[in-house]
């Protein structure tokens, strides 16, 4: 996935994308009256407008389960998050992304794989219409959500590529997982494909940056020697996650001794209790 997660509008279905030209269709979908053979008749018309309209709704109906797959996703992120807020006094979670893929870049994906578009075809091979994007402040974070989340008994685990372990050439680094989520509806439930990248700040503002230059590296001269420093900026990212890493868990290990009223004064700020300063 790329920086498309604060883009969250579909784009209307377009009937032939990806087909031949002729107006969007392939020439096996011209009705014949186009082609000289058998006149067009109303009802030739009228069957093949439901048709369209049929397949439309069955579209807009699959993304309303990717969108609440989303929902579903972020509620329970933001569950855990809260969790650690309470029991740990700090947030693991710096901020949460999502986006929906849009209807175009469903199509063209499915033409690539060489696959007919349908709803049958967009369940099985593209995980990654549902997106959420999961910014961490340190690396251990990562792995932290990634278990908490996925052990959840109605959380199904797909796959997990741990570019983090094992970064791409040119230093991208972040945990991507595939899960299928259940998106409970009034009559039924749908289980449905989703991703998850997650990674710290600094590997967002790495990859941030980096998606921003690649589409600029046709017009310089020596893109080679961009990507190099690019990795290398990468590793000086990495080295500073693990510092502040370490630097966090050297703060943590620190016992300080409070008396019985200093004990109670930091429990009523759990409680959101506001202390008026002496």
């Amino acid at each position: 996935m790329s920086d498309e997660y604060k883009e969250m509008d579909e784009v209307p279905l377009e009937p032939g994308m990806g087909e031949e030209e002729n107006g969007g269709y392939s020439k096996m979908d011209l009705p014949a009256g186009l082609l000289g053979g058998t006149p067009i008749t109303q009802e030739m018309i009228f069957s093949k407008a439901n048709e369209m309209m049929d397949q439309m709704l069955d579209i807009k109906e699959l993304m309303l389960c990717y969108s609440a797959a989303i929902q579903e996703i972020r509620t329970k992120l933001s569950i855990l998050n809260k969790e650690y807020e309470v029991r740990y006094q700090r947030n693991p979670i710096n901020n949460i992304q999502s986006r929906l893929k849009s209807q175009v870049s469903i199509m063209q994906k499915l033409d690539k794989k060489g696959l007919l578009i349908n709803r049958e075809n967009i369940e099985e091979n593209i995980y990654d219409i549902a997106g959420v994007r999961v910014i961490c402040a340190y690396e251990d974070d990562i792995y932290r959500m990634a278990e908490a989340l996925t052990k959840q008994a109605d959380i199904e685990l797909v796959r997990v590529k741990d570019y983090i372990k094992e970064p791409k050439p040119n230093g991208y680094r972040s945990l991507h997982l595939i899960v299928k989520v259940p998106v409970y509806f009034e009559e039924t439930v749908k289980k449905v494909y989703a991703e998850i990248q997650i990674r710290t700040i600094a590997m967002d503002f790495w990859a941030s940056l980096e998606h921003q230059l690649k589409y600029k590296k046709s017009n310089i001269e020596n893109p080679e020697h961009l990507m190099q420093q690019l990795k290398q900026c990468s590793d000086m990212i990495t080295l500073t996650d693990h510092y502040m890493m370490k630097i966090r868990k050297e703060m943590d290990g620190v016992q300080v001794e409070k008396n019985d009223v200093e004990q109670l004064m930091e429990k009523l700020k759990r409680f959101g209790v506001q202390l008026a300063e002496e």
